[in-house]
């Protein structure tokens, strides 16, 4: 849903721009709906299925909180707060509302459980036209609406609110880009930013942008961001060396959320490490899954010897990549490598959380457009966790080498693990916010 917002920005240029301006525009747009589910469709079959959730027309049963977590990356950062919500509020049920086939996909494996039971029941949220979100609030009939970061989608918001539900912001942010694009919209945007009970702000500089926007700042809480509190599960270490000494070789790196535009680069960068370490291997883990195919006729076209993950075979001496076509298995690739790029970065797109890496005391190089992680791309930076290559040219021989300095590896290793235990408590504090407006419905 969230790849349709620019097209609706694009359209409406006017700062004067209501609700209704914004919702009648959705309205004309609706012919264009299926078109755009069709166009994803080509290249993730997903995008042709459960339509009568994206518009509004699932059957749904009420439960006591809604909770929209809108793609991958927020479901796994969610993860460990709707468990303790689950835990501490045993009586209350809930909808959990995705926008991406990844997300909703992350949603049914980590939830399997709670959704067999009842306690859970999941679906995509619908597009925000008026009369499908009307209709989507009104079957669940939720009193208290999560929204995880900032999907300020303006018709949510309006009805929620309208319909009794108090609306939370969790792990909030508010990159510099979006901020001005709200504040240019700001008759659209200001009614429904004093209709949010609480936000929990990921950072200071985040709570200062929401307050110029208009939010009450008694409303504000600055409680750091989910993503630190990193849950790794205990045999996880010791898989990743298994899998490692399987391989027998001597460099491994990991290219993390990578996207087209990207996989040449990294191509090149391991052909020029193989010139020194022939033993070499690279991970290659495209962004999202309708890349795989795209990502394997690449490497085919470069003639580099490849395996597929999903193809079962083994990674074999030969083998120069292995093409990481599955989902959920990042953290495992991170724990058999010594260092990892994280994708997004060489091209306009704003970057992938390098968290997860950092908590497994793995290196990460990034290219300098990470717009998205801001924050803490320099907090790791400054912890000489993390260095950024201002070049494609150059990103092959800084890794050459940095994966070739084994010092620097096991500092830089440290580093990182020490910004991500230094910052741990965001889930502890946002819980707080969260409980402190249940109980004030009781």
């Amino acid at each position: 849903m969230l790849a349709l917002l620019p097209l609706i920005v694009m359209l409406v240029t006017d700062p004067l721009m209501t609700r209704a301006i914004y919702s009648l525009l959705l309205i004309f747009l609706c012919p264009l709906l299926p078109i755009y589910l069709l166009a994803r469709g080509r290249s993730n079959r997903d995008y042709r299925l459960r339509w009568n959730e994206r518009f509004g027309l699932g059957r749904l049963r009420h439960t006591d909180l809604l909770i929209h977590c809108a793609s991958m990356g927020e479901t796994l950062a969610a993860k460990p707060l709707i468990k303790q919500l689950l835990d501490r509020y045993p009586d209350k049920t809930m909808t959990i509302t995705s926008s991406s086939p990844t997300g909703s996909r992350q949603v049914t494996q980590i939830f399997a459980d709670e959704i067999a039971s009842g306690r859970i029941q999941h679906c995509y949220l619908p597009f925000d036209v008026s009369f499908m979100t009307r209709h989507f609030v009104q079957q669940v009939s939720a009193s208290t609406c999560i929204i995880m970061e900032t999907e300020l989608w303006p018709n949510l918001i309006h009805y929620s609110a309208k319909f009794g539900s108090q609306i939370i912001i969790a792990n909030g942010r508010l990159s510099e880009k979006s901020f001005l694009q709200y504040q240019k919209h700001s008759k659209l945007f200001q009614p429904l930013l004093r209709q949010i009970s609480a936000l929990a702000v990921q950072t200071e500089v985040e709570s200062e942008r929401f307050s110029r926007l208009g939010i009450n700042p008694q409303r504000l809480h600055v409680c750091g961001s989910l993503k630190f509190d990193i849950q790794l599960d205990d045999n996880l270490e010791d898989a990743s060396k298994a899998l490692r000494k399987q391989w027998n070789k001597d460099k491994v790196w990991v290219a993390a959320s990578v996207h087209p535009g990207e996989f040449q680069t990294i191509i090149r960068a391991h052909r020029a490490l193989l010139k020194q370490h022939p033993n070499a291997l690279l991970i290659m883990v495209p962004r999202h899954p309708e890349q795989f195919g795209r990502a394997a006729v690449e490497l085919s076209e470069s003639g580099m010897r490849f395996v597929r993950r999903t193809s079962g075979e083994s990674v074999e001496p030969s083998t120069q990549i292995l093409l990481a076509d599955t989902m959920g298995e990042m953290l495992t690739w991170y724990g058999t490598a010594d260092i990892a790029f994280i994708g997004g970065t060489l091209i306009k797109h704003g970057g992938h959380n390098p968290l997860e890496a950092a908590a497994m005391r793995v290196p990460v190089i990034t290219g300098c457009n990470y717009r998205d992680f801001l924050e803490i791309t320099e907090l790791l930076h400054s912890a000489k966790h993390l260095q950024t290559v201002q070049h494609e040219a150059d990103f092959a021989p800084m890794l050459t080498k940095l994966i070739t300095d084994a010092d620097y590896l096991i500092q830089a290793g440290k580093g990182g693990l020490t910004v991500v235990e230094e910052n741990r408590g965001a889930l502890q504090r946002q819980l707080d916010v969260i409980e402190v407006q249940l109980n004030d419905r009781h």
